[in-house]
């Protein structure tokens, strides 16, 4: 599915797709939106059928995942007992530690942020670390997430040119 886009415009979009990959994993840049930015120019410089179908299901799964990361994530700290301020304020530390320590800045603040917020709360030492582990596991698994909706649309755009 060479189509209009030619050798090097499909070499181009899936260099993209494999930085929206990157971005879903460090979660340093929006990944979901690269990657579903990337298979949308191919799908409309395309053209016909088969990209379109691989536009819809990229964007079903990117939407999809992308929802359902803040659903079941909320759910899951809430049902550890982790107030959504600690978030908050693991969040504000996060984007600080982010330009402090860039890469692993963000979670490192993110996850310190909520363990001293729940210290501030009154919360004593273990409750701190258990609230500060839910955070981290919470992370793990909203970079899980947002990874599969990416590898579902970068697979579907695959499977598209090795399809032909």
């Amino acid at each position: 599915m060479l189509c209009r886009v030619g050798t090097m415009g499909t070499v181009i979009v899936g260099l993209i797709i494999v930085l929206g990959l990157g971005g879903a994993l460090t979660q340093i840049y929006p990944g979901p939106a690269i990657v579903l930015a990337a298979v949308a120019v191919w799908a409309f410089m395309t053209g016909g059928t088969a990209a379109w179908v691989v536009l819809a299901v990229s964007a079903v799964a990117v939407v999809v995942t992308s929802a359902g990361k803040y659903v079941l994530v909320g759910r899951r700290l809430q049902r550890a007992g982790v107030p959504g301020a600690s978030l908050l304020v693991g969040g504000l530390v996060g984007m600080a530690g982010f330009f402090l320590v860039p890469v692993v800045g963000l979670p490192i603040g993110f996850t310190l942020g909520v363990y001293l917020w729940e210290l501030v709360r009154g919360t004593d030492q273990v409750g701190a670390r258990a609230a500060a582990w839910e955070a981290v596991k919470a992370q793990g698994l909203a970079i899980l997430f947002e990874l599969g909706g990416c590898l579902v649309a970068a697979a579907a755009w695959g499977g598209a040119l090795i399809r032909g």
